[in-house]
């Protein structure tokens, strides 16, 4: 399974689709309304973080320059592409997948960490592991995580990948300043909704267990934010198959149904409106990992 044609139109069309929402919503959209403009704005934002992924997995195309080529400007303007990329390649390391050191997209800490943070620290990421948190804070909180992960780590690669951010940036700058009719400020939040958006998906994709093939999540919708998230809710099946393209993942799924739910031990949810429902104000899991050692 894997890349079988040259051009996988299926995600082509979407990136042209995405685009022409983001070009809809920061013009006219904005001019009839700035609200309704900004709504767009962000799920655009959200659609392309969806299509990055799609693009660090080698898709549409077998060029992998052609397909981030796809994807470099910097719509989100907070996230370098070269810097997810290589950090999320990472991430699927599924033997270390939530480890509080190994794993980039890791939101566990060390349990001897957690204890030496602030009272005022412990209380913001105990709201940042509930839904209602993850999707106000939750933006906020990850990048200061990983600018912080950055500063710490820095070498060549760390600086080439924001490097190369800066231009990607300016296009977006250069389209918002001469063409754009939304207010950089507007566009902003924008972008952080689209963040938002995506931490809906990312807030249970796994969860600390004791066996690797336990810690990724299924969620078997199949609406709209299923699309928004290109069938990633489905994460169990992308990280047994990462080179599958996003459409094709629900026939795995429903191929093998038994199989993955029996490997992630049941780790699944009937929806996002079922994971709305638990986990809206409630903690998914504490911060600190429990099973370290």
């Amino acid at each position: 399974m894997g890349v079988t044609n040259a051009i996988e139109w299926p995600t082509l069309i979407m990136l042209v689709l995405c685009y022409l929402l983001w070009i809809t919503g920061t013009t006219f959209l904005s001019e009839i309304s700035l609200f309704l403009g900004i709504v767009i704005t962000g799920i655009a934002v959200a659609l392309h973080s969806s299509l990055t992924h799609e693009v660090i997995h080698g898709h549409p195309f077998r060029s992998r320059k052609l397909n981030e080529f796809l994807v470099f400007p910097g719509l989100s303007l907070f996230i370098p592409f070269m810097r997810f990329r290589d950090t999320h390649l990472a991430h699927h390391l599924d033997a270390d997948l939530t480890d509080p050191y190994d794993d980039p997209e890791s939101n566990y800490l060390d349990p001897t960490v957690w204890n030496a943070l602030p009272r005022w620290l412990r209380l913001i990421l105990n709201f940042n592991n509930t839904l209602l948190g993850r999707l106000i804070i939750g933006a906020t909180v990850s990048q200061a995580m990983f600018v912080a992960s950055d500063w710490r780590n820095r070498n060549r690669a760390v600086l080439h990948g924001w490097l190369w951010h800066i231009p990607a940036v300016a296009l977006v700058v250069v389209w918002l300043t001469s063409v754009s009719a939304m207010p950089f400020w507007a566009y902003i939040i924008a972008a952080y909704i689209g963040l938002s958006l995506i931490k809906i998906r990312t807030f249970l994709e796994h969860q600390a267990h004791e066996r690797a093939s336990g810690r990724t999540a299924i969620i078997e919708d199949r609406g709209l934010l299923s699309l928004l998230f290109l069938n990633n809710n489905l994460h169990a099946v992308h990280h047994a198959h990462p080179n599958i393209a996003w459409y094709e993942l629900p026939a795995v799924y429903a191929k093998r149904r038994d199989k993955f739910l029996r490997q992630n031990d049941g780790y699944a949810f009937r929806s996002y409106g079922a994971v709305f429902k638990q986990f809206l104000f409630n903690r998914k899991d504490p911060v600190p990992h429990p099973f370290w050692r």
